[in-house]
């Protein structure tokens, strides 16, 4: 019990603070850098930051129901399902460094509220642990197809990057509804967006 405690802690703690790193290739890392003005490129970072704080919420997410789900299974689908959200975590971390701009100050706080409610969510069960999982999949799905037309077009780097994370992020949520997922109440679904609006406005500025 106490050795499962350390390794979950230490997750966490590689998660916020240590480098992620990416096995498969960099998404548009053979494209050349655009030549974007100083407003161009701070709102490419910061738009790069909230996906990645939106990775950092899915691995906090992905553990939390991994600890509390009750089939083997499921537990080794979230685990596969999180070793590609680390590799998003990689691309977004270095695209926010060639942009110039900086994590959020706020990942503890995100990690720690992402973690408290995949654990809230896993106690009702793996049906609806993993509904809770495909509509964040969805919401994080639509809000990379708002970032691609929000991007500045030139921007070809930071756009192949957010293209191969929304193709991922669509195949999680196919995932667990194959698994089992439950449909979600509307007023949950409501909650989540509400939720998801105030991180995404408050890491475009912190």
């Amino acid at each position: 019990m106490i050795d499962n405690a350390i390794i979950e802690f230490d997750k966490a703690l590689r998660t916020v603070f240590a480098p992620a790193r990416s096995i498969r290739q960099i998404p548009g890392e053979e494209l050349p850098e655009a030549e974007l003005d100083d407003a161009e490129r701070r709102h490419a970072a910061a738009l790069m930051r909230i996906n990645h704080v939106g990775e950092i919420c899915a691995q906090a997410l992905y553990q939390g129901q991994a600890m509390m789900s009750r089939d083997p299974s499921i537990r080794d689908a979230l685990r596969q399902a999180s070793q590609e959200e680390t590799e998003h975590l990689a691309w977004t971390e270095r695209r926010i460094a060639e942009l110039g701009g900086r994590k959020s100050l706020l990942n503890p706080l995100w990690y720690g509220g992402a973690l408290a409610i995949g654990l809230f969510a896993g106690r009702f069960g793996d049906g609806w642990n993993l509904g809770f999982l495909a509509e964040t999949e969805r919401q994080v799905e639509r809000h990379l197809k708002e970032h691609l037309d929000m991007l500045p077009a030139d921007d070809l780097k930071s756009r192949a990057v957010v293209e191969q994370m929304k193709t991922d992020e669509a195949e999680h949520a196919e995932t667990a509804v194959k698994l089992g997922a439950h449909e979600l109440p509307v007023p949950i679904k409501g909650a989540m967006k509400l939720a998801s609006k105030v991180m995404t406005t408050l890491t475009y500025r912190i």
